[in-house]
């Protein structure tokens, strides 16, 4: 076997495709059965540019003189199938003519595979954006309806510790003909007046440290001092009321519907946890939820009432008179007393 017939079997074997290029005009003047059988309609003395009509062919003649090699990425069609080849245009030693060797190496596959690569790329970083953005709407939805330091616990641990709370004062709404309300107007008319006026709700009792704890139908609960304890929980829970009923007034001024309230107000313990296990709640239940739920019912129409824990706690901005005794604890009467506003801070109005 002779020295050509050996290259060309050497050729062959490794599977990728050689040419010879004459650089004055980019035809072949060798190529091997890999070549061949890539380009079937290219042979020796056929032009290069036949085949690779994007081919750079200043660039390529600058840098083999330069540098002596140049390399770039060709992809085409090629008998109803897309072809992409790495090519690597070597200036030969012979510097009487203008030679250059040009292998190729078919990465097809490589593309396709790179392709996938970056498609699946794509869909793992869209799939985690998503995510993030599931985890922080389930995580907005868990803060409305716990306290941060609440759902800290609950996030790490799984669990909640149950946790007595005293002294805090809660803040007992409801609104007065609301059964009738229901009957006389469409459900999605009384469900948009109640979410503007939780809305408005949970901002004011943002503002004064008041925050809801449960809203259902027209019953309103919210809590000042827990799950930090301050000393002025009353005086929030009295400010946040006092507005709640103004902000109605102001509501009721342009408004068809009309909506009264009644709120009732106590100071005392309550245990705070997370309830249930599937469909679970953060809320507060104790003494001082039943007294002002209890206080509510003895309030006139758009007034506050509050029992001798409260009332003891405020100062000079709020009046109190006495409306009435009602057995809180279960043993012996204790009066009760109607809140009002002497007079608003500064800055305050809505």
């Amino acid at each position: 076997m002779t020295i050509a017939a050996i290259n060309e079997q050497l050729l062959r074997a490794i599977g990728v495709g050689v040419a010879l290029l004459d650089l004055e005009t980019l035809r072949l003047r060798f190529c091997n059965d890999t070549f061949r059988g890539w380009f079937g309609e290219m042979e020796v003395g056929s032009n290069l540019l036949e085949q690779f009509g994007d081919l750079d062919v200043e660039a390529l003649r600058a840098a083999l003189t330069s540098e002596g090699r140049y390399a770039t990425e060709s992809t085409f069609r090629l008998r109803r199938r897309t072809m992409t080849v790495a090519m690597d245009f070597n200036r030969a030693l012979d510097e009487d003519e203008p030679i250059a060797v040009l292998v190729c190496q078919n990465i097809s596959r490589i593309k396709e595979l790179e392709s996938m690569i970056d498609s699946y790329s794509a869909m793992v970083e869209r799939n985690t954006r998503e995510i993030k953005r599931e985890k922080e709407q389930v995580e907005k939805l868990l803060l409305n309806m716990m306290p941060r330091s609440v759902y800290e616990e609950y996030k790490t641990f799984g669990i909640v510790t149950p946790r007595l709370y005293d002294p805090v004062s809660v803040v007992c709404i409801d609104f007065i003909g609301f059964a009738e309300m229901v009957t006389e107007h469409e459900p999605a008319v009384i469900v948009s007046e109640l979410n503007d006026i939780y809305t408005a709700f949970d901002r004011i009792g943002e503002q004064f440290g008041c925050a809801r704890i449960r809203a259902v139908g027209d019953l309103y609960i919210g809590v000042a001092g827990l799950p930090d304890p301050t000393e002025d929980h009353a005086q929030a829970a009295a400010n946040a009321a006092i507005r709640f009923m103004r902000y109605l007034h102001q509501r009721n001024a342009s408004h068809p519907i009309q909506w009264s309230c009644r709120v009732g107000i106590a100071s005392g313990p309550v245990v705070g946890s997370v309830v249930g296990v599937q469909k679970y709640i953060y809320d507060v239940f104790g003494p001082a939820v039943i007294y002002a739920s209890r206080l509510r019912y003895m309030a006139e129409p758009m007034t506050i009432t509050g029992n001798g824990a409260v009332v003891a706690a405020l100062d000079n901005q709020f009046s109190a008179t006495e409306a009435g005794t009602l057995a809180l604890s279960g043993e012996s009467e204790e009066p009760v007393f109607r809140i009002s506003a002497e007079q608003m801070r500064a800055g305050q109005e809505l």
